[in-house]
């Protein structure tokens, strides 16, 4: 089935070679793959008054795992975000009572190759790259399990906030792969690699106590009411003017993914255009230091 799918699309076998190209054009190729294929839908709502864009899964019928088409429209959401200099905040959440399961199988049994698992890695690679690397602060909401591919999406933004029914499970080893989206590497980065190979090895399934010890859940919300309170506290952290919070995350970002002395250089240029600057000013103006 997905050789005829590849062969009306026009899309090439022999992808591999490709790689030392460049992802464009794997890109290009993943989303002429994967548009057409399953249910579902990923949406997206900006607030200019508060300045939190929120990123919602809908696909409660298949417990919001991603189908092909969602993929596309999450790399198309997270390429918008990049350009929103107005924003200071996204949160990533779903709809209903499961966060994310993972891939959807429709999708997944359409292109169970190496070829098209190239493909698909790729893309998500490229729309969860870009969402760890935001200029705003961002958040995932984990209600209910997050699953396989679901629990790699939790690892691509600052924070996580969970609900009591929170649960966070990277089960890919037992359906014989690994991490695909670039959760393996951004769990290094957040809890180091000896506590990732446990999660990764043992595909165990971890509560929100369980997520608060380790560190991987910054927050726990109660599941009745639990949009209002994860923006209740993230509210707490982008009280700032639009360019500090982007500033403060911009230098949190270079600091985590470039060498010392390259992250430094990078906080000296974010910090010079605000000295002076009219929230400076404005806090100088009221004395805020002090009080």
């Amino acid at each position: 089935m997905l050789s005829a799918v590849l062969k009306r699309k026009g899309i090439s076998r022999g992808v591999s070679r490709e790689v030392s190209r460049g992802c464009a054009s794997l890109i290009s190729q993943a989303r002429g793959m994967l548009e057409g294929l399953g249910d579902g839908e990923v949406t997206l709502e900006k607030d200019v008054t508060s300045g939190v864009a929120t990123i919602t899964l809908r696909n409660e019928r298949r417990k919001n795992a991603l189908s092909g088409r969602m993929m596309v429209q999450l790399a198309d959401i997270t390429h918008e975000l990049t350009h929103w200099a107005e924003g200071k905040a996204v949160v990533l959440t779903s709809e209903g009572d499961t966060f994310c399961s993972g891939g959807d199988l429709t999708t997944v049994k359409a292109i169970c190759d190496p070829d098209s698992g190239l493909l698909m890695s790729t893309l998500m690679h490229d729309a969860l790259t870009r969402l760890y690397t935001l200029p705003h602060l961002t958040l995932t909401l984990v209600h209910g399990a997050a699953l396989g591919g679901g629990a790699e999406l939790t690892t691509a933004t600052d924070f996580r906030v969970f609900t009591e029914t929170g649960v966070v499970g990277f089960v890919q080893g037992r359906m014989g792969v690994t991490t695909g989206w670039g959760g393996g590497t951004r769990l290094v980065k957040l809890l180091g690699p000896s506590a990732t190979l446990d999660l990764l090895t043992t595909c165990r399934k971890i509560d929100h106590k369980a997520a608060v010890n380790i560190g991987l859940a910054d927050y726990v919300v109660a599941s009745e009411g639990r949009n209002d309170a994860a923006l209740g506290w993230l509210s707490e952290r982008i009280g700032h003017a639009t360019e500090v919070v982007q500033a403060a995350k911009r230098i949190a970002v270079a600091a985590r993914d470039l060498p010392v002395t390259e992250a430094l250089s990078v906080e000296r240029g974010v910090f010079a255009p605000l000295w002076g600057g009219p929230a400076n000013l404005r806090a100088l103006g009221k004395n805020i230091k002090h009080k």
